[in-house]
C-alpha cells in the first residue's frame, strides 16, 4: 500500500499535471470505487464543470480541492493516477476517467480494485469518515516529541502496531515503521512504557527523518507504485532493513531477521535493536536490593 511518501509524491505530481484544469465530464467504469455519493451518476454530475484548484494530502489520502467540492481519494493497495491524451485507449483496470478541458484525461487505474473516492462539501471531509479520526501528521509542526509521547506512552500495545495505527500517527505503513524503528535502535515488540526519554527522542527524530528522506527520493517502488507521471520512486535503494531479510546489517554486519509482529512482516537487526525491557529489569534490581 502506498504510504505517506508515495502519496505525497503523487500529490506533488498531480498539482503539476492538473491544477487549474476544468473537468468537462466524468466516466465511472467501476461503480464501487465511488463511496460518496451513493450513485456514480451523482458523482459524475457533481464534478462536471468544476475546476481542480490544488491537491492536498491527509495521511495516506489525497484531497483534490475543486471549486465548491473536495474529492477524497484513497489509493489502497495499487491505485494510481495518470494523465493521458483523451484519444488514447485506456489501459486495462482503468476505472474512473476525469475528462479535462485541455483534451487530456486524469485516469484512475486500480488492478486490485480496493481504492475509494468520496465527495464532500469543503470542510465537511475533515469531520466525517474516512478522515475524521486520523491522527498526527508526522511532517507537520503538530508532530512534536511531546505529542508523540502523549499519544503512545501509556498504551499497552507493542510499539510497532501502535505506529501503524492511523488514529495515532498518519501515513506510516510497514516499510517506514520498520525503517524508523531500526534507525532509532528500538525493537518493534518493545512496549511504550519500556522506552527511555532518550529513546523517545530518537524515535521522534527517526520517524520524521525517514519520511523526509523518502519523500525526497520520490517514495519506494517495492511492487507497482509509480507517481502521477509514471515514474518509480527510488527510496527502496536506501532501505536499511525492510525487504532485506538474511542480508547483513549495514551498521554492524549481523544478519537482518524477518518475522511477524501484529500480523505484519517485520525486519530488524537483533544486534542494533535488542529486545530490552529496561523498566522491568530496573524493577527487579530494586526488589532484589530491598531483600538484602
Amino acid at each position: 500500500m502506498p504510504e505517506l511518501p508515495e502519496v505525497e509524491t503523487v500529490r506533488r505530481t498531480l498539482i503539476q499535471l492538473v491544477a487549474g484544469r476544468r473537468i468537462e465530464s466524468v466516466t465511472v467504469k467501476l461503480p464501487r470505487i465511488i463511496q460518496r455519493p451513493a450513485e456514480p451518476e451523482q458523482f459524475a454530475d457533481a464534478l462536471a464543470g468544476r475546476t481542480i484548484q490544488t491537491v492536498e494530502r491527509r495521511g495516506k489520502f489525497l484531497r483534490i480541492i475543486l471549486d465548491g467540492l473536495v474529492l477524497v481519494s484513497h489509493l489502497r493497495m495499487e491505485g494510481r493516477y495518470g494523465v493521458f491524451p483523451a484519444t488514447e485507449q485506456p489501459e486495462p483496470h482503468t476505472h474512473v476517467l476525469f475528462h479535462l478541458d485541455d483534451g487530456t484525461d486524469l485516469r484512475y487505474k486500480d488492478v486490485r480494485q480496493f481504492g475509494t473516492m468520496h465527495l464532500f462539501l469543503p470542510g465537511e471531509e475533515l469531520r466525517l469518515p474516512p478522515l475524521a479520526k486520523l491522527g498526527l501528521e508526522p511532517l507537520e509542526d503538530e508532530f512534536t516529541l511531546g505529542a508523540l509521547r502523549e499519544r503512545l506512552e501509556r498504551r499497552t500495545t507493542r510499539i510497532k502496531p501502535l505506529l501503524l495505527n492511523q488514529e495515532h500517527i498518519v501515513g506510516l505503513g510497514n516499510i517506514y515503521v520498520d525503517e524508523a524503528l531500526h534507525q532509532a535502535g528500538i525493537h518493534p515488540e518493545r512496549s511504550p512504557e519500556s522506552l527511555s526519554a532518550k529513546e523517545w527522542e530518537k524515535l521522534h527524530a527517526s520517524i520524521r527523518a525517514t519520511l523526509e528522506r523518502a519523500v525526497e527520493a520520490g517514495g519506494s517502488s517495492i511492487k507497482s507504485y509509480v507517481n502521477g507521471q509514471g515514474e518509480m520512486g527510488m527510496f527502496q535503494h536506501q532501505l536499511l532493513v525492510y525487504g532485506r531479510g538474511g542480508e547483513a546489517c549495514s551498521s554492524c554486519g549481523a544478519a537482518i531477521r524477518k518475522f511477524v509482529v501484529g500480523g505484519r512482516g517485520t525486519h530488524i537487526c537483533d544486534h542494533c535493536q535488542p529486545l530490552a525491557r529496561t523498566k522491568t529489569i530496573s524493577k527487579s534490581i530494586k526488589q532484589a536490593a530491598s531483600k538484602r
